[in-house]
């Protein structure tokens, strides 16, 4: 799978999450195959140092908007300050394997990930992206 996104939206994720120490979070919203527009959400994590959990309020009011015709929910995204830009053993625990985009940074770079399984379990399978 390949999913365009804009320099200018990964550099704005890129540079959020560069000027934060905790994990950065946020909303994805596009259609299949790119990513058109992002949303930084609050982490509310009981821990942000180590982990996200977005802002509820922000993810129901991001589907209310898609419900009304607003962008469509594609994903999400977060940081990992001190590590690499892969699913941790966290993500993968908290993940529902729906299909949906997780773009990670960490260490400088930004990889996608799509979240993917059967039932309750949930894998990721790496998706390229496409920087234009």
């Amino acid at each position: 799978m390949r999913v365009r996104i804009s320099r200018g939206i990964l550099e704005q994720i890129m540079s959020e999450a560069a000027a934060d120490p905790h994990e950065v979070c946020g909303l994805l919203f596009g259609r299949a195959g790119r990513i058109d527009s992002i949303q930084p959400a609050a982490n509310v994590a009981p821990d942000p140092s180590r982990h996200f959990e977005l802002d509820p309020t922000a993810l129901i009011a991001a589907h209310r908007a898609a419900r009304s015709g607003g962008p469509p929910i594609i994903g999400h995204y977060h940081s990992h300050p001190g590590g690499m830009p892969v699913p941790s053993a966290t993500d993968a625990a908290c993940a529902t394997p729906d299909g949906s985009l997780w773009l990670i940074v960490g260490g400088g770079t930004a990889r996608l990930w799509l979240a993917t399984g059967k039932d309750e379990n949930a894998r990721f399978v790496e998706a390229l992206l496409d920087i234009m």
